[in-house]
């Protein structure tokens, strides 16, 4: 059973909650206030909590980072069901016009990461007075801490929006848009200061009560795949100004050579639906993970994962697999990529034909293709019970509590070899050989070979479509744009992703409506929106 740990508890201070008014509304709406709190180490760590919650809720309303990644990718399809509004399509077509009515689809999402950004702004800019003398080493760490999360937050927005305001204080001003290099200087020297200040403790000396807490380690990675995207996109030499070639390289080298992680024997075993063989959460390959529990409610507590829903089968259970809406039905051309002798084939999708599961809903699911997201399936007991429910979720929807792993040590080995380390090859080939397990040939690295294991590693990981866009926009187009045929209600039907709408809107997605018409023209709009 899951341990609830205290870094994922409600937030008791400068809640922030509800709906917002207007543009950037985030004004705190409880005491105690600014005036009266901030003054003790534990004052800090309280406000860290709250800080660590905003990374937590983002993704419980709306539609999640990770799902609208695999959406926008060649990975998934929009899906969800045969009846729903057709926004999942309006973002995986990258057109408006798919489902006018859903210009707000990140509405709420839009709200909660600058609520998230509002936390660690205060925190970053109390600092100075609180009383740290009775343990001055926490500074550094707290403020580390909380500059990571506020880079990550700020990652997730300027690639999934492009232009966004950038806040680096407390305030409800209805500022313009900053230009990207602004905003990824600011995510580069917040990850630089919490790799060069936190404390280099090996993975295997954590304390296990600090899982989930941001480390030294996953700052240097995070900082490796902001500069793989920001120097990809925006076709820069460097890092913002910030963080070079070289440097990058270097803190994913100290990951790898003093970080204590490393890759879990069988592929399968990383993901729960592997079951008796599931290696748990916070094993020596997370580098970073989203922390969720099964104690989410309708009375305020939001811990856990309100997006694994999407990735069920559509109003349908088939043990160990649980029910859900059907959305990001997965491309039968990734299911295809992967060859037989690849072990994460069968560990990444759920294959209804391939594992005879007597699947009879396609009435009711839009683009079904046969194959479903199995890293982040819901899971259910033999008798069809949600596992969430049986561990004490008010139900299946809102209950999950599979943590999301953000930062593989595959994908630091990756990262690493593509900015050309010394052992490149060798990363490389401990990535396939665990994949391929006696079947396991020698391929030479090159950038091609590099991309496409990327995408078997981590297909449904919201990495894909950055990895495609980092390329180039028009790279990304032509990988995703395809004519093909899908069942929608169980009818055959056209699917058309067309390459001219990718590069149109440049890979971004729509800033909801209602926050530009609250800005009464201070934010602009993105192209084809």
């Amino acid at each position: 059973m899951k341990i609830t740990k205290i870094y994922i508890l409600a937030f008791v201070f400068l809640s922030l909650g509800g709906c917002s008014k207007g543009f950037l509304d985030v004004e705190p709406i409880t005491n105690p206030t600014e005036t009266n709190f901030y003054k003790t180490p534990e004052d800090a760590y309280t406000a860290l909590v709250g800080c660590y919650d905003g990374l937590q809720t983002v993704w419980a309303d709306g539609v999640s980072f990770p799902v609208a990644s695999e959406l926008l990718s060649d990975n998934c399809f929009g899906g969800t069901g045969a009846s729903d509004a057709y926004g999942y399509q309006m973002i995986d077509e990258f057109d408006k016009n798919r489902s006018p009515s859903d210009q707000d689809l990140f509405g709420a999402n839009w709200s909660a990461y600058y609520k998230a950004i509002f936390r660690c702004n205060m925190l970053i800019g109390k600092m100075d007075q609180i009383d740290w003398s009775s343990n001055p080493t926490l500074r550094n760490t707290y403020e580390s801490e909380v500059r990571f999360l506020r880079a990550y937050l700020y990652f997730d927005m300027v690639r999934l929006w492009g232009n966004i305001p950038l806040l680096t204080a407390p305030s409800k001003e209805n500022i313009p848009q900053s230009s990207a290099e602004e905003v990824f200087k600011t995510i580069a020297e917040d990850l630089k200061f919490a790799a060069d200040n936190l404390p280099a403790t090996n993975y295997a000396a954590q304390p296990v009560a600090t899982h989930g807490r941001v480390t030294k380690w996953a700052a240097e990675a995070l900082l490796g795949r902001v500069y793989l995207f920001y120097t990809g996109y925006y076709a820069k030499p460097d890092l913002a100004g910030v963080v070079t070639k070289a440097q990058a390289l270097t803190y994913l080298e100290n990951v790898v050579t003093n970080g204590g992680f490393g890759l879990v024997g069988d592929f399968a075993n990383l993901w729960p639906a592997s079951l008796t063989g599931y290696v748990g959460e916070d094993n020596r390959e997370t580098v970073f993970g989203i922390k969720y529990t099964y104690t989410s409610d309708y009375a305020g507590n939001i811990d856990g994962n309100h997006w694994m829903v999407m990735y069920g089968m559509r109003e349908q259970y088939s043990y160990p697999y649980g029910n859900g809406w059907g959305g990001a039905t997965v491309n039968p051309k990734l299911y295809n990529a992967y060859l037989a002798t690849d072990t994460r084939k069968a560990a990444s999708t759920i294959a209804i034909a391939e594992e005879k599961i007597p699947f009879v809903n396609q009435n009711k699911q839009r683009e079904y293709t046969g194959y479903y997201v199995k890293k982040y399936a819901p899971l259910v007991d033999e008798a069809g019970n949600s596992i969430a429910v049986n561990n004490g979720a008010a139900n299946f929807m809102i209950g999950q509590f599979e943590d999301y792993v953000a930062i593989r040590y595959s994908d630091v080995l990756l990262m690493a070899a593509e900015l050309g380390s010394a052992n490149a090859q060798t990363y490389f080939d401990d990535v396939r050989r665990r994949a391929y397990q006696g079947a396991f040939t020698p391929l030479a690295i090159s950038q091609d070979n590099i991309m496409k294991e990327r995408r078997l590693e981590f297909a449904f990981e919201g990495i894909r479509f950055w990895d495609l866009l980092r390329r180039g926009v028009n790279v990304a187009a032509q990988e995703i744009a395809e004519t093909t045929t899908v069942l929608n209600g169980g009818k055959p039907a056209t699917k058309t992703i067309t390459a001219a709408k990718i590069t149109e809107t440049k890979g971004w997605q729509q800033i909801p409506n209602s926050e530009v018409a609250l800005s009464t023209g201070v934010l602009k709009q993105n192209p084809g929106w």
